[in-house]
């Protein structure tokens, strides 16, 4: 069986650990830095374009990575990533406009696709059961340290420098993680012919590509939006025939039938959806409602990130416990309780209960995540393991997809609801350079964003609640091992 030497673990551990951190702090740098980026190139009704279009790429080459580190190894696979991810970032700090950024981060997304589901399915490699929750905590203490130092430099760069740095501090970063893995990770895989199904990822692509467009029109252009729907549906379903007919799929149906996989998939897909919900609007409401600065606005990110890993690091101390059953249902829990807490902002509010809401948030999307996959990956064997993991980054990455389109455009849909005939003068303003900076002094602007924003923290509470339903679901014992077709 092919398996990486155990020998030199701490050093590819490391490596694994770089680049989880090169992937994290991007996410919250890119956060923090937006509204000023928007301010700068204009296009605010396409905001939410800059997340969205980094995760579809990302979504989409999932579980094409995880089928390719299956077929001919880890390391050349996480290697090729990140050369991608490099390549995108560089061309990112070079855009001129809206829409190059969006076409740039496609890029980005590409290589990002192959980061984290590879480096995952190495720690499974690497580790056995009873040890991969402590090593899975401590990779998982990297979004801590990015939590920390992402939103800080996200500032610091927006307020001292171009914004493009944002962007181009990956580059060391990459450097040091390719070095790494090249250096110390080895694996022996037999080398046979594989046809790799591009039909089914290029279906794929269309129909999120159509979702997206459907979403994001639904408010501008709702003739658009129905035809990008329709083809989006009709797209999927010959998705899911390509799927049923390819000798190796792209996406292994029989897989994701298995009533653990699916209910796990599903739950973190939910709740990745509120996630990435949080991140992408709460920046937004700390700036523009409370009227913070967007360093401050960063760190109540920063509280969201400091609890996921803080739960990955205590997970196995509850599963102790609580069982992983329990574990499981805590976090489900813990999620909409979080969440709850976004409801409570006002005008008036002080960006802790912000930052308290995000760190519970974290907390819950913690112990469910690592549960989930501890549970996946211990279900199948090497062969199918890099294509398991997949399976739930690839429903971790589909959320947030789904879930930066689908608040974007209840975002949308807010402020054309609560600006009324004053909606296109609040667009206009929100372009500005200072637009968002100076929402909190400008009644009008003030009164739509904190409406339309808090639409879309009752969208974040419902998909909590749905995530808790389906983590209820989630059944401890996996079954025979099995290889997905």
């Amino acid at each position: 069986m092919p398996h990486p030497s155990h020998s030199r673990r701490p050093l590819v551990v490391a490596a694994i650990m770089l680049a989880i951190f090169m992937v994290a702090i991007e996410a919250t740098i890119v956060a923090t830095a937006m509204p000023k980026i928007v301010g700068q190139l204009g296009g605010f009704e396409r905001y939410t374009w800059v997340f969205a279009a980094f995760l579809l790429a990302q979504t989409t080459t999932t579980v094409i990575y995880g089928k390719l580190a299956d077929l001919f190894g880890r390391r050349p696979v996480i290697v090729a990533g990140i050369v991608i991810f490099l390549v995108g970032s560089i061309l990112c700090g070079l855009a001129t406009s809206m829409a190059a950024l969006i076409g740039f981060r496609l890029i980005q997304g590409l290589g990002a696709g192959a980061i984290q589901p590879v480096a995952m399915t190495i720690v499974g490699d690497l580790y056995p059961l009873e040890e991969r929750g402590r090593v899975q905590g401590l990779i998982s203490s990297v979004w801590a340290f990015s939590a920390v130092t992402g939103p800080l430099a996200g500032g610091l760069i927006v307020d001292n420098l171009s914004w493009a740095w944002i962007f181009w501090i990956n580059l060391p970063i990459g450097i040091l993680t390719i070095l790494g893995f090249v250096l110390f990770l080895r694996e022996s895989v037999e080398r046979k012919r594989h046809r790799i199904d591009y039909e089914g990822a290029v279906l794929f692509s269309l129909a999120m590509v159509g979702l997206i467009v459907a979403l994001t029109e639904l408010n501008a252009a709702p003739r658009l939006a129905g035809g990008a729907f329709a083809a989006a549906v009709i797209f999927f379903a010959v998705f899911l025939w390509q799927e049923n007919r390819a000798a190796e799929p792209m996406v292994a149906l029989s897989l994701w039938t298995r009533p653990l996989v699916a209910a796990g998939n599903t739950a973190t897909l939910l709740a990745s959806m509120g996630l990435i919900g949080l991140t992408t609007i709460l920046p937004l409401y700390v700036q523009g409602v409370l009227g913070r600065s967007p360093l401050v606005a960063g760190f109540t990110l920063t509280a969201l990130a400091v609890g996921w890993p803080l739960a990955a690091t205590l997970s196995a101390r509850f599963f102790r416990r609580l069982g992983l059953r329990g574990t499981l249902r805590l976090g489900g829990i813990i999620l909409p309780v979080g969440a709850a807490g976004l409801l409570m902002l006002s005008t008036q509010s002080h960006p802790a209960l912000a930052g308290t809401a995000s760190f519970v948030m974290g907390f819950g999307m913690g112990l469910l995540s690592i549960t989930c996959i501890v549970l996946i990956q211990d279900s199948v064997d090497w062969s199918a393991r890099g294509a398991a993991t997949a399976s739930n980054v690839f429903a971790r990455s589909l959320g947030n997809t789904l879930g930066a389109s689908v608040l974007g455009a209840i975002l949308n849909l807010g402020i054309a609801r609560y600006g009324g005939t004053e909606a296109d003068r609040v667009w206009s303003a929100l372009e500005t350079p200072d637009g968002l900076s100076r929402a909190s002094t400008d009644p009008l602007l003030e009164r739509v964003l904190d409406g339309a924003l808090h639409w879309s923290f009752w969208g974040i509470f419902a998909l909590a609640a749905l995530a808790l339903l389906a983590a209820w679901a989630v059944p401890v014992r996996a079954g025979p091992r099995v290889a997905p077709a």
